[in-house]
Formats: C-alpha cells, structure tokens, sequence
C-alpha cells in the first residue's frame, strides 16, 4: 500500500511508502485524501503524524506524471484538506520534503525534522513557480525576506536554518517516529497555533521588492520563473489567501507550458540518466577505495580536491620536491578558499588536506584502484608517465588521462592491459565544474567505462560518455563557436555586439570575453602544435592578437583592453589596428540574429559528432555544453533549442 494507518493511542501514524522518493503520484494523493476522511471520522484519534518510509520525505512531483494532464485529488486541494483536517497533522521529515512535498508539509499544523533533513521548493529550476501554495504559505510561516530566497533560488535549506526560520517547529533527535509522537502529545497540552494559511504575514514596502527585483533579475540570467515567483510572494503578502492562491496556481498553470520550461524538464531528465547509462546497467564498476593523481598544477589539484571531497585518500605525485610543494600549496589554496567562503570549517579543510600524500615515488602508487594523470597537454610527456604507471600499479588499476585535445590511444600506446585505460576529461576547476566527459578508447573494458562512471557519481558530476576527436565534444563545438564568431568580425560585425548578443542570449560572458579570461595563448599553442605537426591550419585573428603579445586579461589585452585592477572590457584601438586588414566595412546585425547564428553553428557541429558517433544522444551534447561551457541552461542546451532532440 502507499498510504497505510497505525496507532500509538490516540496519536495515528500515517506512512507513506511510494519508493524511491516518494513522490507525489495520484495513488498517494488519494490515499492522503483517504486518510484525512478515515483519521477525522475516528473519534479515538487526537493528532496525526505523517511519517515516510525508505530514504526521503516526499521529495516533490512525480516525474512521470511530467507533460500528462493532472489527475484529482489535485495537490492544492489535498493541501487544503490536510490543514482542514479536525485533527492537528505533524509532518516528520528526513532526507528531504522539497516542492509538493514541503507544500504538504506546510498544510500540516507542525512540522518536525531530523537534524540532517533539508526542505525547500526548487520548482524555479523547472522553469515554474510553486503551485500548491509554496509561495503563499511560506511567508506565512517565515516571512517575506527568507520566502524570497528559499522560492526564486530554488535551493534547499536544512534542518537548523528552517527551524530558526520558522519553517519547521523542532529538529528532534534519535528516533523520529518517537520524536514526531512526543512532540504531537505535547502540542495537545497548548492551544493550537492557527492554520497556516490564516497567519497574519507582514507586507514589505515598494522599495523592498524593487531591490529584490533587481537581485533575482541578475541571479536568474534571462529565466523567466525566478520573477514571476518574486510576482506571487508579493501577492502573497499583499492579498487576502485565496486570491493569492488564484494567482499562484494560474501562474503555475501559464508556465507549465513555456518553452523555457519544457527546456528545462529536457535538462531534469536528460541529467537524470547521464550518470546510469542504461547500455552499462548491468556491469558492476570496480571498486574505487585509494586514487592518485599525477600532476599538482592547477588541473591536478582541483581533481585531488574533488577525490577528497569525496571521501577517497588521494596519492599526488609530482617529479620533484619544489613542485610536490607547490602542488600541496594549490591544493591548500582551494581548500583554504572554501574556507573563507563559509564551505568549509578549518578543522574539515585541515582533514581534507592531511588525506593527500604528495611524492616523488611512483611507488607510492602500487595499491591505488584509479589513478589520474594531470599533466602538461604534450604526448611525450604523458607518455613517459603510462610508461611509469605500466610499471609499478596493480594489473588491476584504472589507468586515466585528463587530456583535453590529445588522442588517447596514442597515450595509451604500450601500456600494459590497455583495457583498463580510459581518458577522464575534467574541466577546469575540477573541484567545481560538474562535467565529466568519459572518452573510453577501443580495449576500454565495459567494467572499466562503468568505473568511469561510478566515479562521476562519487564526485556528483554530470558524466558524458564521448569518442575519440579531437577536443571531444566540448572542445570541438568551442572551436568551431569561436570561428563562426571570428567569422563574423571579419564580416564586419563588432565584437563586442556579438559579445553582448551572446550575453543576451543568456551566457555570463560573449566568445571574445571569454577568451580573454582564459588566455587566447591555450587556443594558439594548440594550434601551433598542430602546424608544426604538418597540419594546415589557417590563420586565425587570435593568432595576430597573441604574436602581438595580446594574450588576455594576464597581459592587459586580447580582444580588448584592461585597465590595471580592472576585468572590465575596453574596445581596443590597438586590436582595430591589428585587424584592420581583415575585417570588411563596419556590418549591422541584430543581437538576436547574432546569437542564433552562433548557436545554429555550435547546432551544426553537434549534429556532425552525432553522425559520427562522438556523442550518442542529442541531450548528451547538450548537457556538455550547459555544464562545461555555460550555455543558458533554460534554454536547454543548443540541440534543444535547434530543434535535434531524440
């Protein structure tokens, strides 16, 4: 049964069990419907505690019922009916009561959680708003500041903070069954506290909601549900309760049809099985209990701090003692980070570092399950490493590369048991960035690519599985980004109307930005490798910026000028000097046909490493270019927004 009935005297206990999560399906909606009727027709029953089974609260929607017409009893009404019961609910919570889930909680007369539960109301994510009194009933209960940020950022909030808040009424510790009864007895001793929806909430002045106007407009980057959430919670300090909730539920009704909205179930689902492909279901990855990393620069630590994160003891090795230090220095300076943003405590960020034994020794590495090789992007020199590595790990241990452009076969080349190798390509800062591009080469063991796999989910990253080319798919559809926007500077069109076109589209920064934080060197190097590999590679207008030593911000110019102590752009003179002789007379274009330009190239090139096997899906691309490269996330990736789905 989902919904079942127990007694402890005259407290009911009703448990809801609809695995995995619990969510919110039309047999459980019934059978709380059900189960408000039966509790209030029995005279023998005072209060009700309203308890799940398995790992969660209920978690939210029931994400089949995505798209398909909504089933009675509706959630608003059960809501309503559960806070109209005769008898007080207490909602107990552990893991996490999020979406519909928290607006069942809130229909309750009290609300008590473990100390490690969290509650939230993350439908802006979703591309909608609350749509069973998530963003009238909030404030109500906590008031107008913290319904603000709890329903436009769509984050969760854990136990200790929604108590102080007003969210919930008690974090209880030890068993929370027994916790929930208690406290429901003892709230019988007290007059009750009114239904939530008839709290009186306090109504901010106009200059509050235009100052919070102006913060979410710039934390939601173009999305359109993180203001229109802002629109209900002033309703719903403003109005009277139902109309409040009239406008809620039509608001939620107008974007549950929107574009941006159905980008962004395209990207719910699409993350959803990224880190289970179903080819590989049945293959158990090996275990992952000790890792190394080779290579303490700026990419290597950031994967050191990420396997730590994670709770793996972590091997770095470096080829001498002057950059074992520096590589512990980097990897301090992330933690050390994390510090002063409040992320970690001292004491955690001094345990995180203590588990990493930095050497010289390549036989430090002869019991570790999976190590990782970060070093500079030139074959010989990750060759020499696998060579090392071929010598000294267990026959058994996952062998990895990070490159970025390099071949990996050509890496793997000669190292013995080749099918435990594959290329794990993190990007940069690997401790932050979610995207995890898999690249297995032809031996790859499907043990071995499971382990890839694995290891994206112990690190809760995004995991793309991609062929072998050059730059994979990421790097790929980049390349091609950046000369279809060159291309159009050489049609005349300025670069930054294209910058800024792309920032309208939704992206934080435009090509020529970008390339200026991180350095149009990277770019040129690779492509002089590639010249001097005997490749014909034609002249870029990066390659004139970096020979006239414009190399981004670090050299005070690229695409524009810097002025000390300032990232801000400037156009530059110089550049228009430099370019002259490649650019065609000044040329309009509209933003708008600017950005669908260049996503119709990135498009394009998606569809060709379709076509060529390099990626297996559509959304695979997709997810690649949201979590590796910022592409507006509401606007589902460019696949998506193209039209190529399936």
């Amino acid at each position: 049964m989902t919904v079942t009935i127990a007694r402890q005297g005259e407290i009911a206990v009703v448990t809801v069990d609809n695995p995995p999560v619990n969510a919110l399906s039309q047999a459980l909606r019934q059978g709380l419907w059900d189960a408000v009727g039966t509790l209030d027709a029995d005279p023998e029953v005072r209060a009700v505690v309203l308890i799940c089974a398995g790992r969660t609260f209920i978690a939210g929607a029931d994400v089949t019922e995505f798209g398909k017409p909504p089933q009675p009893p509706h959630l608003p009404d059960l809501v309503d009916r559960i806070e109209g019961a005769a008898k007080p609910w207490v909602a107990a919570i552990h893991g996490s009561a999020l979406g519909g889930g928290f607006e069942v909680a809130m229909g309750c007369r009290f609300r008590v959680a473990l100390p490690d539960a969290s509650v939230g109301l993350p439908e802006v994510t979703l591309g909608i708003v609350p749509g069973a009194s998530g963003t009238v009933r909030t404030p109500r209960l906590a008031g107008a500041e913290l319904a603000v940020e709890l329903v436009t950022s769509g984050r969760p909030m854990r136990a200790q903070k929604a108590a102080v808040s007003g969210l919930i009424d008690a974090v209880v510790t030890g068993d929370l069954l027994d916790g929930a009864v208690g406290f429901a007895r003892e709230a019988l001793t007290r007059p009750l506290p009114a239904p939530v929806s008839a709290r009186p909430v306090a109504a901010p002045d106009a200059a509050f909601w235009a100052e919070k106007e102006k913060s979410v407009t710039k934390a939601a980057k173009g999305a359109a549900a993180p203001l229109r959430a802002l629109d209900c919670l002033r309703k719903a300090v403003e109005a009277p309760f139902p109309e409040a909730m009239a406008y809620e539920r039509a608001t939620f009704l107008e974007l549950r049809g929107s574009d941006q909205a159905a980008a962004l179930r395209h990207v719910f689902f699409a993350e959803r099985t990224a880190p289970r492909p179903a080819a590989l279901r049945a293959v158990d990855p090996l275990p992952l209990r000790r890792a190394a990393v080779i290579g303490g620069g700026t990419m290597g630590a950031g994967i050191a701090a990420a396997l730590r994160g994670a709770g793996l003891p972590v091997v770095l090795v470096e080829r001498d003692d002057d950059a074992v230090a520096r590589g512990i220095a980097n990897l301090r300076g992330i933690f050390d980070g994390a510090v002063r943003r409040g992320r970690l405590g001292t004491a955690q960020a001094e345990e995180l570092v203590s588990g990493v034994t930095a050497t010289t020794d390549y036989a430090a590495l002869a019991d570790v399950d999976l190590v990782i090789e970060a070093v500079f992007e030139e074959i010989g020199v990750k060759q020499a490493v696998f060579e090392q590595l071929g010598r000294v790990c267990r026959a058994d241990a996952v062998l990895a590369t990070n490159t970025s452009y390099l071949d990996p076969r050509k890496i793997a080349a000669g190292v013995p048991g080749s099918e435990r190798f594959i290329g794990l390509h993190f990007f940069s800062p690997a401790n932050v960035m979610k995207l995890l591009e898999i690249v297995p080469v032809p031996e790859t063991s499907e043990q071995v690519l499971a382990t890839g796999f694995a290891l994206a989910r112990l690190l809760k990253k995004i995991p793309v599985r991609a062929g072998i080319c050059e730059g994979f798919i990421g790097n790929r559809i980049l390349k091609r980004y950046r000369a279809a926007a060159e291309a159009l500077v050489r049609q005349g069109v300025a670069i930054a109307e294209i910058d800024a076109a792309m920032r309208a589209y939704g992206f934080a920064m435009g090509p020529f930005e970008a390339q200026d934080l991180g350095g149009l060197d990277i770019a040129y190097l690779q492509r002089e490798g590639a010249r001097a590999a005997g490749q014909d590679v034609p002249e870029t207008l990066g390659d004139i910026l970096v020979r006239a030593g414009r190399k981004g911000q670090k050299t005070g110019g690229g695409w524009y000028d810097y002025v000390p102590g300032d990232r801000k752009p400037q156009p530059s003179s110089t550049v228009t000097g430099l370019l002259a002789g490649q650019i065609a007379p000044v040329a309009t274009m509209e933003r708008n046909a600017i950005a669908a330009h260049l996503v119709a190239e990135m498009a394009a090139e998606g569809q060709a490493i379709l076509t060529e096997a390099i990626a297996q899906l559509p959304a695979d691309i997709d997810l690649v270019e949201i979590h590796g490269y910022g592409f507006p996330r509401w606007r589902g990736g460019p696949m998506f927004a193209t039209g190529i789905r399936g």
